[in-house]
């Protein structure tokens, strides 16, 4: 089915290509991004859906002194985030907390709680485990991965355990196991590496080549969705990764972002430089066919994978993000700083 857009849209003021649904904010839909200006001042939009769900409100407008790579929002603080941002000589990464808004708009600098400044290269992403509090952080460079013990009341962020990939290994992103907070999943050009955090060693990998992202299956255990540069997207079951268990033909340019639904099961989004995002339903057993019939409405929804493209955009859409609170409802990103909030209750069943 192609259609295009008929989301609630957002305008960011320059080109941004993350963003991150604010899953500890649990009393409204709510996502954080930030842009991506060489030139003019970064900005940190907090915005959120109204109540009727007809619009997108800014609750927050925050300056951030460089241009933001990659945002992720603490899974347990709505007022926390991580940010890694280039200067346009250097990367960093840092810790910050957004100060009360009191019903101000343009409101007081953010907090820096800690800098992430164990890195020498250029950091990727920083990943918060997604089940709920801990007190570790990771992230990722070219060449290494590094264990962060934070605490945000003390405002210090310490590196407990760093090890490198190996020196023919280009990391590039990464994704934090949501079963298992010992398990991380590390992206490079040529492989998905896993990553046992007691040890600090590779427990296992996926050889497959120009994988760029990926992303655990919230609702199911060793299940691993990638999306990769021409070969489009593939759903693994980590037990026995030697094949795909289920391969999506992606987009027609590069493959770039892709998420699990945090709710339906064998929901996918995908998004790509086609301007394009694409939802997919693509259970894994027998018995997930079963109930894939509360998800798709029609059998011929069924027989195709592919549910939806929403293809309104005049940029590459970098950013995805389903809302935790509402998992009928996603945020996508173009790089062009437009947000569209789209809801997909039309794919659900009318019980």
């Amino acid at each position: 089915m192609q259609g295009g857009s008929s989301g609630i849209g957002y305008g960011l003021k320059y080109q941004a290509r993350c963003i991150s649904d604010v899953k500890a904010d649990t009393d409204h839909t709510s996502f954080i991004t930030g842009t991506l200006s060489l030139r003019e001042e970064n900005e940190v939009h907090l915005i959120r859906l109204s109540s009727g769900g007809t619009e997108l409100i800014c609750e927050g407008l925050f300056s951030h002194p460089n241009e933001i790579w990659d945002l992720a929002s603490c899974p347990f603080d709505q007022r926390i985030f991580s940010t890694v941002f280039s200067t346009g000589e250097s990367y960093g990464a840092a810790i910050w907390q957004i100060p009360e808004l009191y019903g101000q708009l343009n409101s007081p600098q953010l907090e820096q709680i800690a800098s992430l400044d164990a890195h020498v290269g250029k950091i990727n992403c920083v990943l918060w485990w997604p089940s709920g509090r801990h007190d570790k952080l990771i992230s990722i460079d070219d060449e290494n991965l590094l264990l962060w013990s934070l605490d945000c009341l003390k405002k210090v962020a310490q590196v407990q355990s760093k090890e490198s990939a190996g020196m023919l290994h280009y990391l590039s992103s990464g994704a934090w196991d949501p079963h298992d907070v010992n398990a991380v999943a590390a992206t490079c050009e040529s492989s998905v590496q896993f990553w046992d955090l007691r040890t600090m060693k590779k427990a296992n990998s996926i050889e497959h080549a120009h994988i760029r992202k990926a992303n655990y299956d919230v609702k199911k255990k060793h299940m691993l969705v990638t999306a990769e540069d021409e070969s489009g997207i593939h759903v693994w079951d980590l037990r026995k990764p030697k094949i795909p268990v289920k391969e999506l033909p992606g987009h027609m340019h590069w493959t770039w972002a892709v998420t699990c639904n945090p709710e339906y099961d064998g929901l996918i989004l995908s998004a790509g430089t086609d301007s394009t995002v694409n939802l997919w339903l693509a259970p894994t057993s027998a018995s997930d066919e079963s109930t894939s019939g509360s998800i798709a409405e029609s059998p011929t929804q069924q027989a195709d994978p592919l549910l939806n493209s929403y293809s309104d955009y005049e940029d590459s859409v970098y950013g995805l993000a389903w809302s935790s609170r509402e998992p009928w409802i996603f945020a996508s990103l173009s790089y062009d700083g437009r947000v569209v909030v789209e809801s997909i209750k039309p794919f659900l069943s009318r019980k």
